[in-house]
């Protein structure tokens, strides 16, 4: 038995030279991984997500009032609507005097056809409107619009459409359960609320649409092309673009 054979195996097999080169874990490939920046991480302590978009930050109310313009007009835009229909249907849990609670929503109703028809609908779209009597003693409407150079902003003009037409189907479903519960205590109040957000909805309705109708006729004034050819351009897209608003 020769000395190399009574040597132990693991006696053999020399360890590795250290090397500076910093290349680790590459069997069979010449190139040296690329390195990469240490990931220090503390107790208590998340790695964030890349993944997040923008738009997750901006989604919910917050994002919402983000967002706004106006966010004080859109915030008691709907603060005053949903408070009288909170006050409607839990008013019977905290008092039985009717009287009280009629009040309590009529007020509050009132308070809110006054805000949207001066404050939010001026603020956040740019329109408003009123009724007026001549001295002849004829009753017309008048509506005022913003300059159409300056749009309104486009999550406040959805929010507050938003609240002028589901606000009103929320009051025609009440005054359904109403009907059917035989509450004839309550109809009268279901229906003065209808009146103030359905009167609100068309109101501002027709005032959005004599605002496009205006800026139809703006647009159609605003060809300057002379003679036969150019009055009859304008009067296209006169017809074309106002037949859309109407």
């Amino acid at each position: 038995m020769n000395a190399s054979a009574a040597t132990p195996l693991l006696d053999q097999i020399e360890p590795d030279e250290i090397t500076d080169s910093g290349a680790t874990g590459t069997i069979g490939s010449t190139n040296p991984a690329p390195s990469r920046n240490p990931v220090v991480l503390t107790p208590g302590s998340r790695p964030t997500a890349s993944s997040s978009s923008p738009g997750d930050a901006e989604a919910g109310l917050a994002g919402i009032f983000r967002q706004s313009a106006h966010p004080i007009a859109l915030l008691f835009l709907y603060l005053f609507r949903t408070a009288a229909i909170v006050v409607y249907l839990l008013c019977g849990f905290f008092t039985s005097n009717y009287v009280l609670s009629t009040v309590i929503v009529v007020v509050l109703l009132a308070v809110d056809f006054w805000n949207c028809r001066n404050v939010s609908g001026r603020t956040l779209v740019g329109l408003r409107y009123w009724n007026q009597v001549d001295d002849d003693g004829e009753s017309y409407w008048v509506f005022e619009s913003r300059d159409p150079t300056r749009p309104a902003n486009p999550v406040d003009s959805k929010m507050f459409w938003i609240a002028i037409y589901t606000f009103p189907a929320l009051w025609l479903a009440l005054l359904i359960v109403s009907i059917l519960k035989l509450s004839a205590s309550f109809i009268p109040i279901v229906f003065l609320a209808l009146v103030f957000n359905v009167s609100n909805a068309v109101g501002f309705t027709y005032a959005d649409r004599d605002a496009k109708q205006k800026w139809a006729n703006q647009l159609a004034g605003g060809w300057s092309i002379g003679g036969l050819g150019g009055q009859v351009l304008a009067g296209v897209v006169k017809n074309s673009v106002g037949r859309v608003f109407r």
